[in-house]
Order: structure tokens, then C-alpha cells, then sequence
């Protein structure tokens, strides 16, 4: 795990203290919020519905114990005794007050953290697979080449007023964790004859009009990694639209220029500022690669017989993914108990999860961009303790993955841009599918909710997709199918009218039911069967009266 040196910690500690000073100038009265909103996004706060917002950067998902105890602290101190992890994978305090703001930001540098270019138009935090450095599938960890782009990023003096925000994702694995194609630039880790290097896409991203990225270079040598995205951003910021901020991300850029063109122009642009750099980076790099050396394993003897019943079994179908070593696993750690706000955790559950890291897993954690928490590292031998730590806490939800394990904005429940509530929506289908007893028999499913068409949710890359919309003051929710955040990204497909909110969940129950109903057999997912099928059977199963109608004539 990346340790500061000195440079990070004085950086850090001068912007706390430039950032104090000029809350303490807002709240005399000195800066009107006009000329204080700036400088509060360039710290990550916000000014929400109800009260203010705080962004935390958590840099590639990844955290310590120490840092995961810092969280639960700050959130009993200075606000309600909860976090929410996002699909960006930081953390959300929905209720500091701005002149507790200074101590928070305080606090996180303590352990390393901030909330620096959490917001504005700037590169946001890179995000990369959450179970980088662990999985069995993967080529190389991505977080070093993850935190080499957050250093160079970091007060970039060009890239901090960019026509609008830009998002970075990095997976080091052939099978796609990190939603890569839906990013301003993805890059995927992959080999050529022996070396290693990068795909490069650019223009992705979701909101109004979403774009999945496209390939501009198929291979890109380790080496070139900086030069070359710095000369995407850079024709990013010359090309970029100001005129309307609802087209400018680089997708509208790439969208009215074509890809051609900018390659054309990156490439440019790169043998221009290639010469520029000496190599430096890569000593950087190095220096990086050596903290993210893997863990000194356990060697253990596995235990025999253990069966802590149908839960427990449950749970290790679901929540246990494969690790490169045969004898450790990797354990998923739900935040999506049914009936609960996805992404949300108490101070007491953070301090379980920083305890069970501490103790079983290599004092490791990350947080998914799918809301929930890793122990990327454990071995087979501790997973009963860890199951029965877990249920303790209300924590040992079995449920990754599956129906109820939904990614959901904020929505009106917080956010000022939204225009129907998500949270309510997501609670009420995890509460009755957990009814139904249905979630296990239905397998893999993915359904996403957004609260507004800016789509923080990431419904466009659902299976099944929820997109919240105002019509005349009444609350409408529109259904998109067949998307997919994988290595074969697609954006989902809208289906017809918008339903109610009270017939939301209904509607959701039928499109299952349909699924069962039509599918080949267990092994058959959801996304599976509908790019079979196609979007028929669905929509006679989610407007049935229609249905009707086309009988009686």
C-alpha cells in the first residue's frame, strides 16, 4: 500500500490550512458563496439538499485498517454516525457542518487522506478493479499504475479547469471489474508478445447522452503511459466545449470530431511531448510497484467440516471470489442487506471491517465501485471467524451480485439535481425479492438506479436499469435493459413508458418472473437470456395490458 513521503504530507497539511482560512473568510462573511463555491469544490464539499456534503477521496479503493477506523471516527464526531461508499469508490459524509470541515479535512491527513479533486472540473480520483493485486484472473495489479496517475493529476497546472470533469479507471485483468469503456479514458492492462502495456479508450461515460468508450490505441507501451494520456487531456482541453456544459465530456468530443481525428490529434500531440519526458516517471513507477508488493501469506492448515448452516453456505456461494493463491480467497462484505441504504455503513461496521482486515486480512480493505467492501486477501482456513464476525455486525448479507446487491444514487433523499428518489425504490425491490425467496434461484442480475438523467447510479449498465425522472411534479421511472459495465460494455435499451413509483417494484417482479419463465435453465443469466430473446417477451411482461389490448382487437 502507497505511504506518503514528505512531499505528499506537506502538500496535504498546506491545503487543510489554506482551506481553514478560507472557511473561516466565508462564515465572517468575507466570501459570498458565489466566490466561495469554487474553493469549496476544489476540496470536495458540496452543498446538497439539506445540509453540505463532504467527498473523500479513497484512491483506487484501497484502505488500511487505521484509515477505515479514521472514517468511523469522523463520521461519530462530525456527523451522524454513518458513511456511503459511491461508485467511485470514496466516501460521502451527508451532514458535516462547514466549520467542522478544516478538523475533517484535519483528521484525514492524519492517516493519509483528503478530499482533494473530488469535485470540479478536474481529474476526479482514479479508480481501478477492486480486487486488484488479489484476483486469480489478473496480469498485474493495476493500483501502481492507478497511483501514478493520481500524483500526476494532482494539481496539475494545466488540468484544473478542464471544460468539465474527467474519470480515469484501470483494470489489470482480462475479465473487466472497472468499468473501463464507460470512463473519460479506460485503460486495460494486457500483454503483447511478452510485454506488458495498455488499451486505451477513450469516451466513455454515462449522464444524458451515454457513449461507450472506444479503442485509440491497442497497445501502448508501459513506458508511454503518462506522455501519452496527457495528450489526450490536453486535446481534451483544447477541444473540449465550454459553450454548454451538457456536451462537454470528451465523449461529445470524440462524438463530433470522430475517433480518427483525435488519434490523430493525441498523437500529435504525444510525439510533441514524448521527448519531454526523461524517465523519471518510470523511476517514479518503480518506487510505487516496490509498495504494492504482495502480502506475506499465511501458510495455515485449512479447517475440516466447519458449517455454520445455510446462511454460511449461502454466503460462501456468493460473497467468496477466487484468489491467485488456492488457499486464500477473496471476501466481499455486502453493504446491501435487504431493506437498507445501498453503500451506507455505521461507524460500528467500519470498525468491524478494520478489525477483521487487521486480523484476517493483511491490514487490506477496498471498496468496490459497486458499494460494498473487500477483504481482498484472506485465507480459506478464517473464513468461519470472519462469517460470524460479519453476521454479528449485520454485515453477512449474502447477497453479492444478485438482485438485491443494487448500485443507487443518492437521489432526492440528498441530492439538489435529482428528480425522483432511489434509495426508497432500491430498499423496496431488495425487501421483496428477500419476500419471495428468489434472489439465489435467479442468479447473477444487476440493477442499477438513477435519481436523474446525470445516471450516478450507472443504469445505462445494468442488466436492468432504473432511470427516475420528474413528469409534471409526479415522480417516473423509466426501465432500460440489456446493459453491461464488462469487458462487453453495451448501453441498456429503453423499453416504453415510465411507471409509478408505487408500481416500480411490481414491475421489477414481473420482468423477473418473465425471465425465469423464458430462460434455458439455471446457467442461463438474465443478460444471457435477453440478448438471446431480445426485448419482446420482456416488454409483454412489464405491460401486460398492452398485451390484452393486441388480444381483443
Amino acid at each position: 500500500m502507497y505511504k506518503y513521503n514528505d512531499f505528499d504530507e506537506a502538500f496535504v497539511r498546506e491545503r487543510v490550512a489554506q482551506f481553514r482560512a478560507q472557511v473561516e473568510r466565508r462564515i465572517d462573511g468575507s466570501l459570498t458563496e458565489d466566490e466561495f463555491k469554487p474553493l469549496r469544490l476544489m476540496n470536495g464539499l458540496y452543498l446538497q439538499l439539506h445540509a453540505y456534503m463532504l467527498r473523500v477521496a479513497i484512491p483506487y479503493g484501497t484502505l488500511s485498517s487505521r484509515q477505515m477506523r479514521q472514517l468511523a471516527m469522523i463520521a461519530e464526531r462530525w456527523d451522524k454516525g454513518y458513511g456511503h461508499f459511491t461508485t467511485r469508490q470514496n466516501i460521502q459524509y451527508n451532514w458535516p457542518k462547514l466549520n467542522d470541515v478544516p478538523d475533517i479535512l484535519e483528521a484525514l491527513a492524519d492517516v493519509e487522506m483528503h478530499a482533494i479533486q473530488t469535485s470540479g472540473n478536474t481529474i476526479r480520483n482514479v479508480t481501478a478493479d477492486h480486487f486488484a493485486g488479489a484476483a486469480a484472473d489478473e496480469i498485474a495489479d493495476p493500483r501502481p499504475v492507478a497511483e501514478l496517475l493520481r500524483q500526476w493529476s494532482t494539481d496539475h497546472p494545466e488540468f484544473q479547469f478542464l471544460p468539465r470533469k474527467f474519470k480515469i479507471a484501470v483494470t489489470g485483468a482480462p475479465n473487466d471489474r472497472a468499468v473501463t469503456k464507460a470512463h473519460d479514458i479506460g485503460l486495460r492492462i494486457v500483454e503483447k508478445d511478452g510485454e506488458q502495456g495498455f488499451e486505451v479508450i477513450v469516451g466513455g461515460g454515462l449522464g444524458r447522452t451515454p457513449m461507450i468508450g472506444k479503442v485509440i490505441r491497442d497497445f501502448l507501451p508501459k513506458e508511454d503511459l503518462l506522455p501519452y494520456c496527457e495528450a489526450i487531456v490536453s486535446v481534451y482541453n483544447l477541444l473540449g466545449r465550454r459553450d454548454n456544459k451538457y456536451k462537454a465530456r470528451i465523449k461529445i468530443t470524440v462524438h463530433e470530431h470522430g475517433l480518427d481525428e483525435i488519434r490523430r490529434l493525441v498523437e500529435e500531440r504525444f510525439a510533441l511531448i514524448r521527448p519531454t519526458f526523461s524517465g523519471v516517471d518510470q523511476d517514479i513507477l518503480a518506487g510505487i510497484e516496490a509498495q504494492f508488493a504482495p502480502p506475506a501469506f499465511a501458510e495455515k492448515s485449512l479447517a475440516v467440516g466447519t458449517d455454520l448452516g445455510a446462511g454460511y453456505r449461502s454466503w460462501l456461494d456468493t460473497n467468496i471470489a477466487a484468489h491467485k493463491r488456492d488457499d486464500h480467497a477473496i471476501v466481499s462484505i455486502s453493504l446491501k442487506k435487504h431493506g437498507a441504504t445501498p453503500g451506507d455503513a455505521t461507524a460500528a461496521q467500519m470498525r468491524v471491517m478494520a478489525d477483521l482486515a487487521e486480523r484476517y486480512g493483511y491490514d487490506e480493505l477496498r471498496i468496490s465501485h459497486e458499494q460494498n467492501v473487500i477483504l481482498p486477501h484472506v485465507h480459506r482456513a478464517d473464513l468461519p471467524a470472519i462469517y460470524s464476525a460479519l453476521r454479528d455486525a449485520d454485515l453477512a448479507t449474502a447477497n453479492i451480485g444478485l438482485v438485491s446487491d443494487i448500485i443507487a444514487c443518492p437521489g432526492m433523499d440528498y441530492c439538489a439535481l435529482a428528480t425522483a428518489r432511489s434509495i426508497p425504490v432500491a430498499q423496496e425491490i431488495a425487501t421483496r425479492f428477500e419476500e419471495l425467496k428468489l434472489e439465489h434461484e435467479i442468479g447473477p442480475l444487476k440493477i442499477k438506479i438513477s435519481g436523474c438523467i446525470n445516471a450516478c447510479g450507472h443504469h445505462h449498465v445494468g442488466h436492468i436499469g432504473i432511470l427516475g425522472l420528474d413528469r409534471a411534479g409526479v415522480e417516473n421511472y423509466q426501465i432500460t435493459l440489456g446493459g453491461d459495465g464488462t469487458e462487453n460494455a453495451a448501453i441498456a435499451e429503453r423499453v416504453g413508458p415510465g411507471f409509478a413509483y408505487d408500481e416500480i417494484t411490481p414491475a421489477i417482479e414481473r420482468l423477473v418472473r418473465a425471465y425465469l419463465e423464458h430462460r434455458e435453465g439455471p446457467e442461463e443469466t438474465f443478460l444471457q437470456a435477453y440478448r438471446r430473446l431480445g426485448q419482446a417477451p420482456f416488454k409483454a411482461a412489464l405491460y401486460p395490458e398492452s398485451k390484452e389490448r393486441r388480444d381483443a382487437a
